[in-house]
Order: C-alpha cells, then structure tokens, then sequence
C-alpha cells in the first residue's frame, strides 16, 4: 500500500467523526459534507510526513473550513437566521442507521443546533471543539488566530447561552411518544384545555417555512394551542419519525411532505416544538417512502 492509499484508507476511518464536526459547526448536512470534501482535498495536497496526530489534525482543517464556511454565510445574509431550522436527521422509529449514529451522538437533538445558530462563529467553534469533542483550547486557538484564554472565554460565553436557552430533552423515547400522542389526538379532537396542558407554560414554536410565508416564532401554551388547532383543520396523514434521535412527527397532504415536527419534551411536557416546512428543503430529505 503506498502513502495515497494509506490516506485514504485512514480518512474514511475518520469521515463519520470529521462529518460529527461539520455538522455540529454548520447546522447542515450538505455543507458538512462539503467541509469534510475540502478536508481531504487538502490532505492529498499536503506532506504529512510530520503530522503525529491526523485525526486530530483533520478535525483542525474541518473546522476551519467550516469556520469560514460560518462567516461567508453570515456576510451574505442568505437565511434569516432568526427563524432557520438546521437540517434535521431523520430516522425511521425502529432507529439510526449506523451513517447517523456519529452525528447524533452525545445527544444533539434540532433545539441544540437551533442555539448554536445564534452564536456568533467563533463562539460556536470554540464550543462545538472543546464541549463536544474535547480538543483543547491551545489546539483550538490557532484556527481563530486568538489566543488560549481568549479562546477559553468565548467557549465560556456560548456554554453560558446554550445552558440557558437548550432545553435538556427527557431520555425516555417512550414517554415522548405518549407525550407527543397526546398532543396530536388533542389537536384532532379540539381540545383546547388537554393541549395547554402538554405544553411547557414557555413553549416555544418555530416553523421555518423558508420562502412559503409560513415562517413563524410563537411563545406560551396558549398561544402555541391555538396554533395547533388552526393547523389540525388541514387536511394531513401524520407519520412517527425520530428527528435527531427524538421524538417526530412528518405531515403529509396529498401524499406528499408538508412538514416534520421536532418535539423536545422536558418534564413530561412540550418545552419546544421545530418545524421545517420549507418545500425545497423537504424535497432533499426522501420523506416520500415514510407517506405509506
């Protein structure tokens, strides 16, 4: 085996980490995998002869490139980021396929994601590399061209905000589907009261709709109820999902995706609700085989 192969031998040991990182940093499975793309066109370009640690030095290179992929995004403006919903992992209810099992690890539900969108891209660099991958901050401050401490306090500043905005979703997969099956039979049957009462009071709804005009952030109980029944008047087929390895649910009309629901369930009640109603984004997704 020469030095070429021997590479890319050792890259695809490494692609489902390099991806867990692309995905973490970028909200997006395409992107991702363009990031992870850029990685090993820079590796077969460059002499490693001197590279001890090539796991740790590819996580380097990903996460820059997805660093500037965050900043590119951020100067042209190209979503709303007040109202984008980060790709979703869809699985059937049977469970992750060995592909996602990397990405979903440590819990990385859609609420997640939807707060590391906030943060600005080194904010999120610095967490996502240190928090989520345990690469030290004297490996991490480079990348940003800052130093360690510096490096150290803005990881600090995205941990303070994710704590206080990521609702921590219950294990049990069980009892968020009964959760998430009251919800729905509530909806259908007009329930108002039995709504309100498997919501979180705080509930937060957001629905990215992308150029539909169905894009939306709506906060309380009450208000999120009558949302849900205005919506359970539509003519939709529901199908149970797992959505980032929790419970989900993929509307359909007409045998077509409509939109997928992520429900984050803390305490035995709805605490946030993710909806990704974007047409062109749901045609990327393959739901149709999940419609029967």
């Amino acid at each position: 085996m020469d030095q070429q192969e021997w590479l890319a031998e050792q890259f695809e040991d490494y692609r489902p980490h390099l991806r867990a990182v692309a995905y973490r940093m970028l909200g997006s499975l395409s992107e991702a995998d363009d990031a992870v793309q850029d990685a090993w066109l820079r590796l077969s370009r460059t002499d490693t002869s001197e590279v001890e640690n090539l796991r740790g030095w590819l996580t380097t290179v990903v996460a820059r490139v997805a660093l500037n992929m965050l900043r590119s995004r951020r100067t042209r403006r190209e979503q709303p980021l007040d109202m984008h919903v980060p790709d979703p992992i869809i699985d059937s209810t049977q469970g992750s396929n060995p592909e996602h099992e990397a990405l979903l690890a440590d819990s990385v539900g859609l609420a997640l994601l939807v707060v590391l969108e906030t943060l600005t891209p080194a904010e999120r660099l610095a967490f996502v590399l240190h928090d989520m991958f345990a690469v030290p901050f004297e490996e991490i401050a480079p990348i940003m061209e800052r130093s360690p401490e510096a490096t150290r306090q803005l990881a600090s500043r995205a941990r303070r905000r994710v704590r206080g905005a990521a609702p921590t979703p219950d294990a049990d997969l069980t009892a968020q589907w009964e959760v998430v099956e009251a919800f729905l039979a509530a909806a259908r049957n007009g329930d108002f009261d039995a709504l309100v009462a498997v919501l979180d009071p705080d509930v937060v709804l957001r629905a990215d709709g992308g150029l539909t005009g169905l894009s939306q952030h709506l906060q309380g109980a009450e208000t999120v109820a009558s949302q849900a029944l205005l919506w359970s008047r539509v003519d939709l087929v529901m199908r149970r999902v797992l959505i980032n390895g929790a419970a989900g649910i993929v509307a359909f009309r007409n045998g077509q995706p409509f939109s997928l629901a992520a429900v984050t369930i803390n305490n035995g009640r709805i605490v946030e609700i993710d909806f990704l109603a974007d047409p062109d984004r749901l045609a990327q997704l393959d739901l149709t085989k999940l419609a029967n």
